[in-house]
C-alpha cells in the first residue's frame, strides 16, 4: 500500500498544520496576559503552547518515517482562526481542546486502525488525552479568569510568589508580593492539577 494515498496520511498532516496552528494561538495568549501582568497564567500557557508544538513534531516525523521527506502535501480542512479579550482565547482553546480530545483524533485514530497503522493510531489517542488535560486546564483558568477567583480562594490556600518564593496562606493573594515587590500576577496559581502533568 502506498502511504502517501492513505488517509491516514493526509490525517497526520492535518493534524501537523493543527497543532503548529495551536502553539501559535497559545503563544499570541501567552503574550497577552503578559501585558496584562498575569506572568504565571502566560507561563502555564506557554506550557502548553510546547506541548502542542511537539504534537505537532510527533506526527511530523510519523509522515517522514511512513512517506519520507515530501515537497507538499495538499491537505483540505478547517482551523479555528477565532480571538478576542484574554478570557474569550481561554474559552476559545477549552473549546478547541475539547473537539481533538472528543472529535478530530478519535476519529483519526479508527481511520489508522482500519488502514492498519496501529502506531499512528496509538500516538493520535495519546495526544487526545493530552489534550483532555488541556481542557480541563483551560476550563478552569477560563472560569477563575472570568468570576475573579484566579487569586482568590474559598478556604485558605498557600499562595507563593514565583520571583522570591515567599509564601503565605490565606484565602487570597497579596497584590503585591510584601518580600519582593512582585505584582499578584506573579503568584503562582492553583491549577486543577500539578504543572508537572501537562
Amino acid at each position: 500500500m502506498d502511504f502517501t494515498k492513505t488517509q491516514t496520511h493526509f490525517n497526520l498532516a492535518r493534524a501537523f498544520a493543527g497543532e503548529c496552528q495551536a502553539g501559535m494561538r497559545y503563544q499570541l495568549t501567552a503574550k497577552m496576559a503578559m501585558k496584562q501582568g498575569y506572568k504565571v497564567l502566560a507561563d502555564t500557557v506557554r506550557t502548553i503552547a510546547k506541548n502542542e508544538t511537539n504534537h505537532a513534531r510527533v506526527f511530523f516525523e510519523a509522515i517522514q518515517n511512513y512517506a519520507g521527506s515530501q515537497d507538499n502535501i495538499k491537505i483540505e480542512a478547517s482551523y479555528p482562526f477565532h480571538a478576542g479579550t484574554l478570557e474569550e482565547n481561554l474559552h476559545f482553546a477549552a473549546i478547541d481542546e475539547q473537539d481533538e480530545h472528543e472529535v478530530l483524533y478519535p476519529k483519526f485514530a479508527r481511520i489508522a486502525k482500519e488502514e492498519g497503522f496501529e502506531q499512528i493510531a496509538l500516538k493520535f489517542e495519546q495526544v487526545a488525552k493530552v489534550e483532555n488535560n488541556h481542557r480541563i486546564i483551560f476550563e478552569y483558568l477560563f472560569e477563575a479568569f472570568k468570576d475573579g477567583s484566579l487569586y482568590k480562594a474559598e478556604r485558605p490556600m498557600l499562595w507563593i510568589c514565583s520571583e522570591c518564593g515567599y509564601m503565605h496562606t490565606t484565602k487570597e493573594a497579596w497584590s503585591v508580593c510584601p518580600l519582593c515587590g512582585a505584582p499578584q500576577g506573579d503568584v503562582e496559581l492553583h491549577l486543577p492539577f500539578k504543572k508537572e502533568n501537562l
